[in-house]
């Protein structure tokens, strides 16, 4: 996905919030509603969130220097892993926090119509985010379901705006229930058990973020089609003989990185063999453009397997 794509998709979440924010601080300060309050301060986080996603997808996009040769495409995984973390400690942790207080302290609600008000227009708004976050997200999916789409996809910025939008949808329903048994059913720790619901589904969130930023700070494989897609372009030259291994690492959404160990076949010139590598290049970068780095190892398949078991005879044993 085009970071193009990905801005449209924050900005579009970032000023909902903005907006949702303010009028979830005023319905909670004059109804007394915890889970409302709760609600507020999931959407400043949100809010907070989605600036720190812009701030990352402005400083990936800084080109490549001597400090960093590779760029700096990976920097939005790690304020993607920094959103994670914030939504855990500060969306869970207050939610959680009001939840059992209002729980233990529980105290009649006032104005709730105000509540239900904010709460209905909370949802059209987060509903309009999560229109345009599933949208962007859509076109890369394809016919793949949405959890397996989510959990292989590479465009962080877009999955945890998504994410947070599907969580935002499901508070506010929960804060919705929890606003109606406290005001019409007479049940006064209900709006405390609804901010306690919204905090456990904030760090359920939170967590299952923390985990798919990690991998991809770490390093993931390109897409298996993509890598099946290089290994048959490389193949098909009349050059190569076999390829001896290939190796990517997605640096950021639209960013990969290969390495590839390709056995040529015998009595062919230096000459020809440069050619035969410019040549596989262009084809590669012209097909993916999101393969910006190439690096084309040439080696028989004799020299790659000797070298191979070297590696694995003086790879220290685990203790």
């Amino acid at each position: 996905m085009a970071a193009g794509g990905s801005t449209k998709v924050v900005v579009a979440a970032l000023l909902g919030n903005a907006a949702i924010a303010v009028t979830k601080f005023a319905a909670a300060f004059f109804t007394g509603s915890s889970a409302m309050l709760s609600e507020a301060v999931h959407s400043v986080v949100d809010t907070g969130n989605q600036g720190l996603l812009l701030y990352g997808i402005g400083r990936a996009a800084r080109p490549a220097d001597d400090q960093h040769p590779f760029g700096y495409s990976k920097e939005i995984y790690f304020w993607s892993f920094i959103v994670a973390i914030l939504l855990f400690s500060l969306g869970a942790g207050v939610a959680i926090y009001e939840g059992i207080e209002k729980i233990l302290h529980p105290e009649p609600m006032r104005d709730a119509y105000m509540n239900y008000i904010v709460l209905i227009a909370a949802m059209l708004f987060e509903a309009g985010s999560f229109f345009v976050a599933l949208t962007e997200f859509n076109k890369a999916r394809g016919s793949v379901r949405i959890l397996a789409a989510i959990i292989q996809s590479k465009d962080a910025a877009v999955f945890t705006v998504l994410l947070e939008d599907m969580a935002a949808l499901s508070g506010l329903t929960l804060a919705l229930a929890g606003v109606a048994l406290a005001d019409l059913g007479g049940i006064a720790t209900a709006d405390g058990f609804a901010s306690l619901a919204i905090g456990v589904l904030l760090a359920f969130v939170a967590a299952f973020l923390t985990w798919q930023t990690k991998g991809l700070i770490i390093g993931e494989a390109a897409s298996s089609e993509l890598t099946r897609g290089v290994e048959a372009l490389i193949r098909a030259h009349p050059h190569v003989n076999a390829i001896n291994e290939l190796r990517t690492m997605h640096l950021g959404p639209d960013d990969v990185l290969l390495a590839v160990s390709v056995d040529f076949k015998d009595r062919r010139s230096t000459e020809t063999i440069e050619q035969a590598i410019t040549e596989i290049e262009g084809r590669i970068k012209t097909r993916w453009p999101a393969i910006r780095r190439v690096f084309l190892e040439v080696q028989s398949r004799a020299q790659h397997t000797a070298m191979e078991r070297r590696s694995a005879i003086m790879e220290p044993a685990d203790h």
